[in-house]
């Protein structure tokens, strides 16, 4: 625990005082409209949704759960998230127009407009309740148990004082402000996270006990665990961490903020976006800043935590008041910052608030949508007026933070609740895909594909079944388990698309004309309605999905190339340093000219 001076508590009441300013000054504005409360009115510029986008995924709970991958796996470790650049950026040069043009309110209406019926019905309010409230409910706990963390660490606090105190005044901006609010704090949150992270790793370093940057990196507790790449002579740990998540993960797997195809809270940002170009922009500038710049003052405070705080055991003996079951890896960040002196303490503490009430805020406004738009309106209450729909929201607001602090009080460690969220996305990722571009998938094969998925996950991490066909003593190895889900699920979802029967013509053909996806995929839908003299094709549309995954690599090897040019540099690899600097100037000028291929022209 640390005491706080009058300086560090000016800052993190200064810092709340804005917040809440801020939600009360928008909220009439945020209460006109369901569109307004939850999209801002389809306005917002590039810049400040890419700020927003990346200062909603700067949560309490990644910094602890990067410390934890690195102290567990090294710097390598991280290509378990790293790995999603590539989904992130096929959402940036193929699908970020594709959701503007749709035009819903939330990414789950889509359903409706894809699909037709019944079964695009049940889909649109199962996928309400599913994500709006369980998924969301799993990720904010992880996000309030890293917070419960922080307080027990830092400041002392019972795990539900952390959640009546952060909780309490979250819940009010967000219930008040709405999008708007998430969205203009986010920005002043952004950069307070910003300086805090870069400070703290700046002045951690230079402790006593670490000794700078050149000791940290020689020190026997952190060499082993500098490289960016996995041990390629370690052939399990370079499937686990490396293969695997480039090969598989990426497209198969559904997760929040890296969702195959692009969806949930970054969907809900660029369907607020003035035009597909502004969607297209604030994702690519996410991506730059959440997997070049940003992991790296986490990652250089994770490898000072493993000279200060060898172990568990060490953590513990420093912080004997933290309860045995909150203790792990991911503690060793907090455990960090409580030796920052005053004035900077309190502006890390402001940002840690800020990462806290920046995610929470979207999750709680995105999951509000959910419920509101796609089930109380479609199921419940068809007539509500917008007034109510935006009181619903508020209660909803409410609900789901209340639900997720209870989660949280029951929690370990974020890691687990990481693992257990990716594997139960595990093969659906591949029809958020397709469904864009492949006329012959419908409504039951997502339903099946959602419901297989999640069934083959229970059972082989919570039955006995992983353990005798997994593992050291199993059939097969551990990390096959993530691989036998995505296998399994594909072949099902894919034969139950068909066996069952298409979508209607006129679903089709409507879908086709809002889009205008393209492609051969579509070749039969748009062949048939010439024949029956109905025009689909947009003459000023072209085929760009080439270009655009053209443009996705290209990207992919810019961002990468910033990001090992970056640990390169701290690394004191000048050479390596060098050459990839050159190769992102290279990888830079070459997207710029495919840029002009894919822009839209808006008139």
């Amino acid at each position: 625990m640390v005491n706080l001076s009058t300086l560090d508590i000016s800052l993190i009441v200064i810092f709340f005082a804005i917040t809440l300013f801020i939600g009360i000054y928008v909220s009439k504005q945020s209460g006109k409209s369901a569109a307004e409360y939850f999209l801002s009115g389809r306005n917002m510029p590039w810049w400040l949704l890419g700020v927003s986008m990346v200062a909603t995924t700067f949560s309490t709970d990644t910094p602890n759960l990067v410390t934890d991958i690195v102290r567990t796996n090294g710097v390598s470790g991280n290509w378990v998230w790293w790995a999603f650049l590539l989904t992130g950026l096929l959402t940036v040069f193929v699908y970020a127009k594709l959701w503007r043009k749709s035009n819903v309110n939330t990414d789950i209406e889509f359903y409706e407009l894809r699909y037709g019926g019944a079964p695009a019905r049940f889909l649109r309010g199962f996928r309400a309740i599913y994500l709006g409230i369980i998924f969301n409910i799993l990720a904010m706990s992880a996000v309030t148990l890293a917070a419960i963390k922080i307080g027990a660490i830092m400041l002392g606090l019972q795990p539900w004082e952390t959640v009546i105190y952060a909780g309490t005044i979250t819940v009010i901006f967000s219930a008040l402000g709405g999008f708007k609010g998430v969205v203009y704090t986010d920005f002043i949150l952004f950069f307070t996270a910003m300086a805090g992270a870069l400070g703290a790793a700046y002045y951690l370093v230079g402790l006593p006990e670490v000794g700078g940057l050149e000791a940290l990196l020689q020190h026997e507790n952190v060499v082993d665990k500098l490289n960016i790449l996995p041990d390629f002579s370690n052939t399990e740990a370079l499937i686990t961490l490396l293969i695997i998540p480039l090969a598989v993960q990426w497209w198969s797997s559904w997760y929040p903020g890296a969702e195959p195809g692009g969806g949930g809270y970054i969907a809900q940002r660029m369907l607020a976006a003035k035009n597909e170009n502004h969607a297209i922009g604030a994702t690519f500038f996410f991506n730059i800043m959440h997997y070049a710049l940003r992991p790296w003052p986490w990652i250089i405070v994770a490898l000072a935590s493993l000279v200060v705080f060898p172990d568990i055991s060490s953590i513990h003996e420093a912080f004997p008041l933290v309860a045995e079951d909150k203790l792990g890896h991911d503690l060793a960040y907090s455990a960090m910052l409580t030796k920052l002196p005053s004035g900077l303490l309190g502006l890390v503490l402001a940002s840690l608030v800020a990462a806290y009430m920046s995610t929470i805020s979207t999750h709680l406004n995105w999951g509000a949508s959910y419920i509101v738009n796609d089930y109380y309106k479609q199921q419940i209450n068809p007539e509500a007026s917008e007034k109510q729909l935006v009181a619903v929201g508020r209660i909803a607001t409410i609900v789901l933070m209340v639900c997720s602090a209870l989660l949280a009080l029951v929690l370990t460690n974020a890691l687990q609740l990481f693992d257990i969220i990716l594997m139960f996305g595990a093969g659906t990722g591949l029809i958020f895909i397709l469904r864009w571009f492949w006329w012959r998938i419908n409504a039951w094969s997502e339903i099946s594909a959602m419901f297989v998925s999640g069934i083959v996950s229970i059972l082989l991490n919570f039955t006995d079944l992983g353990a005798y066909y997994f593992g050291a003593e199993g059939l097969f190895p551990s990390w096959a388990k993530f691989p036998t889900v995505v296998l399994v699920t594909t072949i099902v979802w894919v034969a139950v698309t068909f066996l069952t029967q298409a979508e209607s013509k006129t679903v089709l053909q409507n879908f086709y004309k809002r889009i205008q996806p393209g492609g051969p995929g579509w070749h039969k839908i748009v062949t048939e309605a010439r024949e029956e003299n109905i025009e689909l094709v947009d003459a000023k549309e072209g085929w760009s999905v080439p270009s655009g995954i053209l443009a996705m690599l290209v990207g992919c090897a810019l961002i990468y190339s910033i990001m090992f040019a970056t640990g390169y540099w701290i690394y004191g690899e000048y050479t390596n340093a060098l050459l990839l600097t050159g190769a992102t100037a290279v990888f830079g000028f070459i997207l710029i000219k495919l840029w002009k291929k894919i822009k839209v022209n808006v008139l």
